[in-house]
């Protein structure tokens, strides 16, 4: 009897329609603004140094790994760097969700450092969240170059 509470708490039978589902919003059109709204957030909480923020953009699965690494000497949230900037680079859709490639320019003392990272952002339930971060990234994707009409 447990099973069918559990089942509606987690959205999968009955309840309201999901984002997605609602008129006007495309999935693709969702999975590209809930991927760079977690990212971004992620970033703007590393340059506040903000643990808490960084790690609520991360799926839960991550949570315990992220404890014992983000403050550790090669962790985003490292006491002896600054992120003095950063910038979300391309977002394209990926084997397991989202990629999105980023650009963290780290300081320390007065030199400076670009680091490419590449976050994987996955929906998780009703909700999306980061379920990966590794070194590298894709270039970004070029705007498509208009094709002259022809003259008569």
């Amino acid at each position: 009897m447990i099973v069918p509470f559990a089942l509606a708490g987690c959205g999968l039978i009955g309840g309201e329609e999901e984002p997605a589902e609602q008129p006007g919003r495309a999935p693709a059109e969702e999975a590209l603004a809930k991927s760079r709204e977690r990212v971004q957030a992620y970033l703007d909480a590393m340059v506040a140094k903000d643990v808490a923020a960084g790690r609520s953009q991360l799926c839960a699965v991550l949570h315990e790994s992220f404890d014992s690494a983000a403050t550790g000497p090669n962790g985003d949230f490292a006491d002896h760097f600054e992120v003095a900037q950063t910038e979300i680079t391309d977002i394209r859709s990926g084997p397991v969700g989202q990629e999105v490639s980023t650009v963290v320019t780290v300081a320390v003392g007065k030199r400076e450092a670009d680091r490419r990272l590449l976050f994987t952002v996955t929906r998780d339930g009703l909700d999306w969240c980061i379920s990966g971060e590794r070194p590298g990234g894709h270039n970004p994707t070029p705007e498509p170059t208009p094709t002259p009409e022809p003259t008569p």
